[in-house]
């Protein structure tokens, strides 16, 4: 087979609750025909597939799908919808020659290095180091956790190793006696209280049901949506305090991430919460926080922290991911 008998190459960004698809017709031509569809509209990728192909006339010969579960062996079972399914039958389904499913937060990895700074907002201080780990966290649906580990040697031509791994599922790490009581309340109902029940959508919701406890004050059943609306916009008190925390919160996630993998390379923010909250962000608790680490308080000083506001980049790791599958394989 030659290079250009991989294309049309099928390109998926699947979530806890959308899925956008996408084409590179031919070698060299862009990403395009983007789609988003709900999951819960579909029994399953290869349905949701038939849905986005069947009206566009294209059968795709390779496909990269990054999606929001853990991944290990043939079977797929998603952690925050009702997908489950055999990646061997996904590919004879679609009858494709190669079929590459990631995580969706490597796939984000994987196009860090094609953003440009107009596809990125930096937060605080610090320079990038491109010749060291790159940091990536976000809250959706989840909290997606990954990195990039350097392949190369300083003044070499960049390459990177993507880490995939499920750093949104560590335990809940509590900063002062106000995150104590939270976590004690949630730890009620959960028993295990990971990072994601808190620094996710419907963290926010666990985290202003916690602090409406906590205040006794009433809670009025908001969604996330809602009280992050209303706390950027300071017209709800327990809304203000609940998007204050939890950008506090994000912080020391990011820190003990930035810390674990040595990111001077940069601490990149994804996922659908924090660019809904635009300027806020900037002047909110997360800076502060994620520069809070006691001995490495300076350390933590001088690693830049970016907000990804880039249109749909997860796309553009999974167009990664089969360029790096087709060097592979000598194309």
């Amino acid at each position: 087979m030659s290079l250009e008998q991989s294309y049309p190459r099928l390109l998926a960004d699947v979530g806890g609750t959308n899925v956008r698809f996408a084409l590179i017709r031919a070698a060299g031509a862009p990403i395009s025909d983007e789609r988003n569809l709900v999951c819960a509209d579909y029994p399953g990728p290869y349905e949701a597939a038939r849905a986005y192909l069947d009206p566009l006339a294209v059968a795709p010969r390779w496909a990269a799908i990054g999606i929001a579960t853990p991944l290990s062996g043939d079977a797929v079972k998603m952690t925050n919808n009702h997908w489950a399914f055999s990646q061997a039958a996904l590919q004879a389904q679609l009858q494709l020659d190669e079929l590459t499913v990631i995580n969706d937060f490597t796939a984000l990895a994987l196009s860090l290095p094609l953003l440009t700074d107009e596809e990125l907002v930096k937060v605080g201080g610090g320079e990038r180091d491109s010749d060291r780990p790159i940091a990536l966290l976000g809250a959706g649906t989840g909290l997606g956790v990954s990195g990039l580990m350097p392949a190369h040697l300083p003044g070499e031509m960049p390459r990177w190793i993507p880490i995939q791994g499920e750093g949104g599922h560590v335990s809940f790490s509590p900063f002062n006696h106000k995150e104590d009581e939270i976590l004690r309340i949630l730890r009620q109902e959960f028993g295990h209280v990971s990072a994601e029940r808190l620094i996710s959508g419907p963290g926010v919701v666990n985290l202003y049901r916690a602090l409406s406890e906590l205040n006794q004050v009433a809670n009025e059943g908001l969604s996330a949506a809602d009280i992050t609306q209303r706390g950027v916009a300071n017209d709800c008190p327990l809304c203000r305090e609940t998007v204050d925390v939890f950008c506090g919160m994000l912080g020391t996630a990011a820190a003990n991430l930035a810390v674990t993998l040595g990111a001077h390379g940069g601490l990149y923010i994804g996922g659908g919460v924090v660019p809904k909250l635009g300027g806020y962000f900037a002047a909110s608790p997360f800076r502060k926080r994620f520069e809070q680490k006691g001995r490495f308080s300076n350390y933590l000083a001088a690693v830049p922290s970016y907000v990804i506001v880039a249109n749909n980049p997860a796309l553009r790791g999974t167009a990664a991911a089969l360029n790096a599958l087709a060097a592979r394989k000598g194309y």
